[in-house]
């Protein structure tokens, strides 16, 4: 693929990414899912997928400091993979069940009401910073791949992280 077509990808996924988990965000919007198994399992895979991905990133990091690209880039394809992983089971899980509420009170409902918040239009303001950014470097504009990468890199783990810990916080009100 030509970069021109790649960043037309791009584009089109930074689009049809958060309006796809909108749509799944509202309730009886679309008919439910029925999956061969218990979609309840779903959260605590991806949000393993979340913790392992930010693991990866700072690996991703610590290699490109040391000036180790081909290590970096297999990271970086491997945290690319663990995403689109996430995002099949993240519109699988809200595609097959309703809403779950969070019955935290007090100080932990603002914490998590602030980190879910957070998480959610960051991950919406990530994926183009993601897509366009691996383009850069897939495609070897290096400089250009470095400046967004300052950017998505900090948004990328606060996802991951935030992730992680909103599902720790909800997990309990999870039906059994």
């Amino acid at each position: 693929m030509t970069t021109r077509q790649l960043n037309i990808v791009a584009t089109l996924l930074s689009v049809f990414i958060p309006v796809t988990v909108l749509i799944l965000l509202t309730p009886d919007l679309l008919p439910k899912l029925n999956l061969p198994f218990d979609p309840y399992a779903l959260p605590k895979f991806y949000a393993g997928i979340n913790a392992f991905t930010a693991f990866i990133l700072l690996a991703a990091l610590y290699f490109i400091k040391k000036k180790n690209m081909k290590v970096h880039m297999r990271l970086i394809y491997t945290a690319m993979s663990l995403s689109a992983i996430f995002l099949v089971c993240y519109i699988l899980y809200h595609w097959s069940t309703d809403p779950t509420s969070y019955g935290g009170q007090g100080i932990m409902r603002n914490v998590y009401y602030f980190l879910l918040l957070s998480h959610i239009l960051l991950s919406a303001v990530l994926t183009p910073f993601v897509l366009f950014t691996f383009v850069r470097g897939f495609t070897g504009q290096y400089d250009r791949h470095k400046r967004l990468a300052r950017w998505a890199f900090p948004m990328w783990l606060y996802v991951c992280v935030s992730g992680v810990l909103c599902y720790l916080m909800i997990a309990p009100y999870y039906p059994v």
